[in-house]
């Protein structure tokens, strides 16, 4: 057999054929390396064993018992299977239930004594443990006490992501090199790779968890940390572009507003990081977050700092996470710049090929200054005359890899974040390593405080009844569901029987989800006057791009979307934003679809309808309903969801589960401060005492980092 390593294809793994390695690639894993790194979500602790007379009934579980009876399977109807034999210890007996499991008569048989973990109930009087999960229990051979729950996919259970990972334990972790140095981990009193990988899997008691977490932590906080401190480094080997003093007034004069003390403040920070940099022309380019809450302004700024770079001689290049997103900056900056004799074009994915060359061919001749686009920016096949100026908006959304990509079309331009996510300072530290901070603190003037409510099912008619109001007077309206489509029973896997042995899905707790494409159809039923369209993210780029603009010029009354109108839709007439199932969404979350409205004149409001009845829920929308700044939100969000959820949406595919943003596995940012700040302080001393990790000769860590921050650190230097 072939020496496995940890670069190894998990193909080469016995039981590993062309199936299994598709099933295993849309989990990440490509290799051994990743199966070792495949961490548990969760573990049971199955070592805390109880007779059934101390077990409590509808909690899980773990009993030792022996098998009383044969296995007796019956098929209530056509597909359908309960096979059931009675269990027992020196305390009592139960009745053990499986459905659509008849292979359990070859497993269980009389007088075997088995582990079990699963709840007990009871079912017409009878002590019932339904559908537990088992392992043969022997004398003298223990069972692990913590059982590893893994993330899987179709086609890929636990016992079998159980066995490959144990394969990549045996056969390639003896050979894994540990990437942090010696001296750094014995300061900070951690266990070695091999053993921390062992027992994250596999772990022996408690303290073993313990230990191998906080390795691992430390490992993600320090990787990440080095990254940005590199980024941070190798950007003062770079002169920036040198900027022109420069009269802002041509734009300024062409705003129906002011700009507030804040908004002046940013300005202010750019133009001296640009320009008055002059002074200094060996320092670098500019590295700067805008940070604002939503509706504070921040795109004025950029198209300030847009224009500087232009009347210097430069081009400016904004990358927006959406199209929505992207086209309404190329509104907003064509409207202004059109005036002033400035050329803007906007470059998306689904931009038609001719338009795509005609772009391309002005950037790379230097006739057109400013192009606003999405990721279709990082593409090869675009390149600049002279970029001076890089702004990117919804920096989480991007990620560190995407930006450099961007910045290495022109190591000397300047770079602009923008953010409406408020972030908290441990956050921020993480996150935006690397950058200068500037924030937005006002409200434009004459800005109205969105009336936020909180409401449950009981008050459906009502809200029916507000939304008929609210566009009687010439409001618009949004409705955010969680999901596109309705849960169905492949949504979620596992089956659970009720008292009189009815199948029944997961999938039925989702029933009360409301989902946009349903919900839309519900709501155009029950306001028959009123003009209901329905936005997803499913939904080819056209065709969103169409119901957005019907909506920006009046033409739908209510918009039913899931979070895809989130970040940046601005429509000034919306007065009312209704949420449903709000107990689904972060806060932070909460408070950027808070600020699609109020963008107006018109008193506004927002709804946050509450589909569960738990104390922490209702806690939680409490929060909402009486606090309106931005950073305080995102601090108790951090707190409440972790770093994991902090940035994350629920996905737009209607299955109800999260992803996205910035994602440690072990670390947390909520809880883990102290080992953050000795990670990172260890991350900065090393790259300023490491010249050989500076000149990227160090490759065990150089790899390591560039794995973490998914990204070549080599096109970077």
């Amino acid at each position: 057999m072939k020496k496995l390593t940890a670069d190894s294809d998990v193909s080469e793994i016995n039981g590993v054929g062309k199936t299994r390695k598709e099933q295993l690639n849309k989990l990440g894993i490509f290799t051994l390396r990743d199966l070792l790194f495949h961490f548990p979500r969760l573990y049971e602790n199955r070592g805390d064993v109880k007779p059934i007379s101390e077990a409590q009934i509808d909690t899980v579980s773990s009993l030792i018992l022996t098998v009383g009876t044969e296995v007796r399977s019956v098929m209530i109807r056509r597909g359908f299977t309960i096979s059931k034999f009675k269990a027992f210890d020196e305390s009592g007996t139960v009745e053990v239930v499986f459905f659509n499991s008849p292979f359990v008569k070859d497993v269980f048989h009389t007088g075997s004594v088995f582990r079990f973990y699963g709840k007990l109930s009871y079912s017409k009087k009878i002590l019932q443990l339904t559908n537990p999960k088992y392992e043969a229990y022997v004398s003298g051979l223990p069972l692990s006490d913590f059982v590893p729950i893994y993330p899987l996919t179709s086609g890929i259970n636990s016992k079998f992501i159980d066995k490959i990972i144990n394969t990549a334990i045996n056969e390639a972790l003896p050979f894994l090199d540990d990437h942090l140095p010696e001296g750094i981990r014995l300061e900070n009193r951690l266990c070695t790779l091999s053993y921390a990988i062992k027992n994250v899997h596999f772990p022996k008691d408690q303290d073993s968890l313990k230990k191998a977490i906080q390795r691992l932590a430390f490992d993600e906080m320090f990787l990440f940390g080095l990254g940005i401190s590199r980024l941070n480094h190798t950007k003062n080997d770079v002169l920036g572009a040198t900027f022109l003093p420069c009269d802002l007034s041509p734009v300024l004069n062409q705003l129906p507003y002011e700009l507030t003390k804040s908004q002046k403040e940013a300005v202010n920070d750019i133009y001296r990081d640009t320009v008055i940099k002059t002074k200094n022309p060996k320092a670098p380019p500019m590295t700067r977050i805008l940070v604002g809450d939503v509706g504070t302004g921040k795109t004025v700024c950029a198209i300030l700092a847009a224009y500087i770079a232009v009347k210097s001689g430069y081009q400016a290049a904004i990358m927006a996470p959406t199209e929505i997103l992207a086209r309404q900056h190329f509104a907003e900056i064509s409207a202004l710049f059109s005036k002033l004799g400035i050329s803007a074009e906007i470059l998306l994915g689904a931009s038609p090929q001719k338009q795509k060359e005609r772009i391309r061919a002005s950037l790379l001749d230097g006739s057109l200054s400013v192009v606003v686009g999405t990721h279709a920016l990082i593409s090869e096949k675009v390149s600049f005359a002279n970029l001076g100026l890089i702004i990117t908006d919804e920096q989480h959304r991007f990620g560190v890899n995407q930006r450099a990509v961007l910045k290495e079309k022109a190591k000397s331009s300047h770079m602009l974040v923008m953010s409406a996510t408020p972030i908290p300072r441990t956050l921020a530290l993480t996150m935006y390593g690397d950058l200068d901070v500037s924030k937005i603190t006002e409200y434009p003037a004459g800005r109205k405080r969105v009336d936020t409510f909180v409401v449950d099912e009981s008050y459906r008619e009502r809200l029916y009844d507000f939304i008929e109001k609210q566009v009687s007077v010439g409001g618009q309206c949004y409705v955010v569901c969680p999901a596109i489509e309705a849960a169905t029973e492949d949504d979620e896997v596992g089956y659970s029987l009720d008292s009189e042995y009815k199948l029944s899905s997961y999938a039925d707790k989702y029933r009360n989800i409301k989902n946009a494409t349903e919900f839309a159809q519900i709501m155009q039923q029950k306001l028959k006057n009123i003009t209901v369209a329905c936005l997803h993210g499913r939904m080819k780029s056209a065709e969103k791009d169409e119901i957005m603009h019907r909506f920006s010029t009046g033409k739908i009354d209510v918009l039913v979307s899931t979070t895809v109108i989130e970040v940046g839709v601005n429509v000034p007439n919306a007065s009312l934003m209704i949420i449903e199932n709000a107990d689904r969404f972060g806060l932070s979350q909460l408070h950027q679809l808070r600020g699609r409205v109020g963008r107006g004149t018109r008193q506004s409001y927002c709804i946050l309808v509450e589909g569960s009845m738990s104390e922490k829920a209702k806690k939680r929308l409490e929060i909402m309903r009486t606090t309106y700044d931005g950073f305080e939100i995102a601090e108790k969000d951090l707190l409440e969801r972790g770093p994991g959820d902090f940035f994350a949406n629920i996905t737009d595919t209607g299955n109800l589960r999260q992803s996205g943003g910035l994602k440690f596995k072990m670390a947390s940012l909520a809880t883990d401060t102290e080992l953050m700040t000795t990670a990172f302080s260890a991350a900065k001393k090393l790259i300023t005492e490491d010249p050989l990790l500076v000149k990227q000769e160090n490759t065990l860590i150089k790899e390591a980092v560039s794995k973490f921050i998914s990204t070549d650190l080599s096109t970077i230097s």
